[in-house]
């Protein structure tokens, strides 16, 4: 099998990936070792920034965002038993986010891609990718028991933080930077209404809590607990029972609980990976870089990882011109140090941290009553939680 672009990983990277090439006539074919279902059943998360409403805009697959998303102009701060609202919209020019969960983005971007014909190979077993350090590339894999070759142009790793194409590249060639944070985030998943119309980030002596939600009638709870924990131990009413401690009264009124259909604990980390190309190879979403979920830039920074390899990939084989692709990793690496930045700041302003004493909560409570007293700092939040623009530094 011949393609301009083999893309490793059928999440919302490599689809959409798939989609933008797709629309500007660039052969791509989708390798992915588990199935669609599986990829489907992925509980991550829902917050778009605007930035990725509009490269899923350009990709043809935001008619059903559009009509069932939620748009937020504004989140809580809770802290000190009180909640502050940061106005998105009035601090940034009228920009907002839209809630709208990835599984539904993967869910557009994998029917429109059927609906187009293209291939995609789910349950592909041992993806090797070869001579990405030359100018033909390929990529095999194994499926009911028979070996496949594809030769390609370009390899497109979108394959995550486990993936196979970050870690065939040389240990000599590439650089990684890691943070791992001494705690996780216990998750449920409900079919209960929101607790309130946006989300609210809670700092609480007891850690951190997040209200969000997925719809109108489904809602996403966080708790903080440590790294030690298992869900096992975690029954829906000792969950909702610690929610509830770490709420302010009025969310404490307004929570309705039920059975959760999805329960996990997922560890916090901050990785990156310089640089994201290799030769022929291009890294992009998680096989690249990882953020805390605090402040929800995983997914957004994955759509413009995406939208700026797709222009890349686009110029070089349609234009024949290697500019684009000469330049991905740096453009791309300006802006994820940025969302890294916001995210580690976020989660040290927001967790407690076993070592940091009374002392540190008080801390953390000052810069707080600072950030919501001064527009200059309730802007900065607001400017960088709505996501900066594209040409931001440039």
């Amino acid at each position: 099998m011949r393609t301009q672009v083999v893309i490793v990983g059928a999440g919302p990277s490599g689809l959409l990936l798939g989609q933008l090439l797709h629309k500007a006539g660039v052969d791509a074919v989708i390798l992915e070792r588990q199935s669609p279902d599986y990829v489907l059943g992925r509980i991550r998360a829902g917050v778009l920034e605007q930035v990725t409403l509009d490269v899923l805009a350009q990709a043809g697959v935001d008619q059903r965002m559009n009509k069932e998303g939620l748009v937020h102009t504004g989140f809580d701060l809770l802290f000190k038993g009180e909640r502050h609202r940061i106005d998105l919209s009035g601090l940034t020019g009228g920009q907002k986010v839209m809630v709208y969960g990835q599984t539904e983005v993967t869910r557009d971007l994998m029917d429109a891609r059927q609906a187009a014909g293209l291939t995609t190979i789910y349950e592909a077993d041992d993806v090797q990718i070869h001579d990405f350090d030359s100018d033909h590339p390929s990529v095999s894999y194994s499926k009911n028991g028979k070996t496949q070759t594809i030769s390609c142009d370009f390899i497109a790793g979108c394959d995550g933080f486990h993936g196979v194409c970050r870690a065939s590249v040389p240990r000599k060639s590439i650089q990684e930077f890691e943070k791992v944070y001494p705690f996780g985030w216990l998750g449920v998943l409900s079919d209960t209404p929101p607790v309130h119309e946006e989300l609210i980030y809670a700092n609480s002596p007891r850690g951190f809590a997040l209200c969000s939600q997925r719809s109108l009638t489904r809602s996403r709870y966080y708790l903080q607990v440590p790294l030690t924990d298992k869900v096992e131990q975690w029954s829906d009413d000792a969950f909702w029972g610690e929610l509830r401690n770490r709420l302010d009264p009025e969310a404490r009124e307004n929570l309705v609980t039920g059975t959760s259909i999805e329960k996990s604990i997922a560890p916090l980390r901050s990785f990156v990976t310089e640089p994201m190309r290799f030769g022929t190879l291009f890294l992009a979403g998680d096989a690249a870089h990882i953020v805390p979920p605090t402040g929800a830039k995983g997914l957004n920074l994955a759509a413009t990882d995406v939208k700026y390899l797709s222009d890349a990939l686009i110029e070089a084989c349609v234009e024949k011109s290697h500019a684009g692709i000469d330049h991905y990793s740096t453009r791309c690496l300006a802006r994820i140090w940025r969302a890294e930045r916001f995210s580690w700041w976020f989660t040290s302003l927001m967790h407690r941290f076993p070592d940091q004493g009374e002392i540190g909560q008080k801390f953390q409570e000052a810069e707080l009553d600072y950030l919501i007293h001064s527009e200059a700092g309730s802007r900065t939040v607001a400017e960088n939680y709505v996501g900066l623009p594209l040409n931001f530094g440039e």
